[in-house]
């Protein structure tokens, strides 16, 4: 731990006092060396939105340019032909009551939860369980749908899914430090353009007040805007 403590406050010394370009916070942040993993990069976003207020919500999901580095597991809630569809691109779970029933009892073992509409009263009252971990499905999110195949897909593909939390931050992962300086940039900017081009209609000031870019073991970089 001291060993580690080391290393990171000789990486803070590293990070400039402004904020700087994306590709200068890219190169920074691949220049600060290996650990024993890969380690997962993040951007943090805060946002000029009241959280409180309904029309101020910024949520949705893309498809990352390079993916992030990851399958993830995707869990399905569907029947006849679209559980046959979801399975065949490649769900990890499928099913209906059942699925909900180790949802319900403490199974958690997914990264992304995909229903058809038929499927939420009975996905419903599992938001106690998938609410707090933001795996709810939601149609504005897109993972309530019936084209459960190509969503399965895309998610699998590397697709991301955020959501600002009460104090008006947006976090999601936009890759691996294995990635090159060129892939990583390029899903930034992606996750940063879609991030923008949602700006609530209520939202008169400047929308985007700070942006930071982070590696699991290192200190953040802020980015310019």
């Amino acid at each position: 731990m001291a060993k580690t403590s080391k290393r990171y406050r000789a990486l803070i010394g590293k990070v400039p006092a402004q904020p700087v370009a994306l590709g200068q916070a890219v190169d920074i942040l691949k220049n600060f060396g290996t650990t024993k993993f890969d380690q997962t990069v993040e951007i943090h976003m805060n946002l000029a939105i009241d959280p409180a207020q309904a029309d101020q919500i910024v949520r949705g999901s893309l498809v990352l340019p390079h993916g992030i580095g990851k399958s993830q597991r995707v869990v399905v809630f569907a029947k006849g032909p679209l559980a046959t569809a979801a399975k065949e691109a490649g769900a990890d779970e499928v099913g209906q009551e059942d699925l909900a029933k180790r949802i319900s009892g403490g199974w958690m073992d997914f990264d992304v939860c995909i229903a058809t509409p038929d499927m939420m009263g009975m996905v419903g009252p599992l938001g106690r369980f998938l609410g707090p971990r933001n795996l709810m499905p939601s149609p504005r999110a897109g993972t309530v749908t019936m084209d459960v195949a190509k969503t399965v897909r895309e998610y699998k593909a590397g697709k991301v899914e955020f959501r600002n939390d009460k104090g008006g931050n947006v976090h999601a992962v936009v890759g691996k430090v294995s990635f090159s300086a060129e892939q990583l940039r390029e899903n930034v900017q992606a996750f940063l353009d879609y991030v923008v081009s949602l700006k609530p209609m209520a939202v008169k000031a400047t929308f985007v007040r700070s942006v930071t870019l982070a590696a699991t073991m290192s200190p953040g970089i802020k980015i310019s805007a």
